[in-house]
């Protein structure tokens, strides 16, 4: 009797130990998930944004008007929303990791060609594809944090949206520069073979959820369809499409702006918006980790984020010298991207886990509407007008609908 209750208990032991060291080995590994699609979601950010700060110099040169140096943009956030309901809905169907390489490897082969663009259609047609490719990134992120963290989520999602923000930060500090000494040509395809060797790493490197959790069960089209009558995802939608609006707008103009209104050369805008990209960076793990807390609302942080995104823009579009913009530049940044992880761990949390790659998808589908318009609608606001405070304005509008819509989304959404 007592060897076999010694027996039943060294069989608990260890069945408890390869537990205890299955959750000690994915404690290790989810910052390793977490660096894989922080890094391919940098990439395929710097690939969209590198366009941005070449813009001015190169477009004059293919022969685009002022008015349509904002089409590239618009182009790449075509593909990119179409791509994130499809995206989405693959990735809870395939996995993270294989719409992960899905995504980078053409991103990759369409960014080193985009380097021979010699027409506005040749460039239009090219970022199309690029923003098609790139849409699945974003939802293969979300589904494989959800998976890795928990309790920390909010902290997670900070440090994954820091690529955006890190993204304008290199694309500006590098793009330039590079452009200026090797030409804007050979920028890209820079870009485009490193964006192709990432995605290589993530097929080999990137796990989809700790080995001791079972696999989801499968999704079914009513629960996916449910998620589009989810009162808090459509108000969240809504919220960051507003939201934006205004960041992207700015990310495609602010160079372009700042070097046509005050004749700023293309590489000091660069470091000024490099400077925005930082406040950024800084702010979005703070946020973050802060939206983790007991007790604190995520829906308060987030409306109040859009408030001083609004006051900033103003504010910088009263700046004209150099020195006002390297001001203002760090704390514009850290509201225009801040509010991001806070309303993606409110995206995550209002779906749950399983159903974390669909609820993505579409919700960015929403968002990027905003990224898609708005900035052709600077362009013709600027074209027709060479005002640089009605183009701020105009960009404005965005996180002002996102703040009012913030405020219908209910307080008790769980947390998983």
């Amino acid at each position: 009797m007592e060897k076999d209750l010694a027996s039943s208990g060294d069989a608990t032991y260890g069945v408890w130990s390869e537990q205890n060291a299955a959750a000690t080995q994915a404690g290790a590994y989810r910052w390793i998930a977490l660096f894989i699609v922080w890094a391919a979601f940098l990439l395929s950010y710097v690939d969209r944004v590198a366009w941005s700060t070449v813009a001015a110099p190169v477009g004059a040169s293919l022969g685009l008007s002022v008015a349509m140096l904002g089409a590239f943009v618009t182009a790449f956030y075509s593909g990119y929303v179409i791509a994130n309901v499809i995206g989405g809905i693959l990735t809870d169907l395939l996995g993270g990791r294989a719409m992960m390489t899905l995504a980078l490897l053409p991103l990759g082969v369409f960014t080193f060609y985009f380097g021979d663009t010699r027409s506005l259609t040749m460039g239009i047609v090219i970022q199309l594809a690029m923003g098609f490719a790139a849409g699945a990134d974003y939802s293969a992120g979300m589904k494989i944090i959800p998976a890795w963290f928990v309790r920390d989520r909010g902290r997670a999602m900070g440090i994954y949206t820091t690529a955006t923000s890190l993204a304008v930060v290199l694309a500006n500090a590098i793009v330039p520069s590079f452009s200026a000494q090797h030409g804007w040509s050979n920028a890209f395809r820079m870009l485009g073979g490193i964006t192709v060797a990432w995605g290589i790493v993530s097929l080999l490197f990137l796990k989809n959820r700790p080995t001791q959790d079972q696999p989801p069960a499968r999704n079914s089209a009513t629960e996916m369809l449910g998620l589009l009558r989810n009162r808090n995802l459509i108000v969240l939608a809504i919220a960051g499409c507003g939201g934006l609006w205004a960041t992207v707008g700015f990310g495609a103009w602010g160079n372009a702006l700042m070097t046509r209104q005050y004749g700023i050369s293309p590489v000091v805008a660069g470091s000024i918006v490099a400077s925005f990209g930082i406040g950024a960076v800084i702010a979005k793990p703070v946020l973050g980790w802060i939206s983790d807390l007991p007790g604190v609302s995520r829906k308060l942080i987030s409306i109040l984020c859009l408030l001083a995104f609004t006051i900033t823009l103003l504010i910088f579009g009263a700046c004209s010298t150099t020195a006002q913009f390297y001001l203002i530049a760090p704390v514009l940044g850290a509201f225009s991207y801040g509010y991001l992880p806070v309303l993606m761990a409110q995206i995550s949390d209002a779906s749950g886990k399983r159903l974390a790659g669909a609820a993505a998808g579409w919700t960015n589908a929403i968002w990027q509407m905003g990224s898609v318009v708005s900035p052709l609608a600077v362009g013709h606001v600027y074209g027709g007008t060479h005002s640089f405070m009605l183009a701020l304005l105009t960009l404005a509008i965005g996180p002002v609908i996102g703040m009012a819509a913030m405020f219908f989304v209910s307080k008790h959404i769980s947390r998983e």
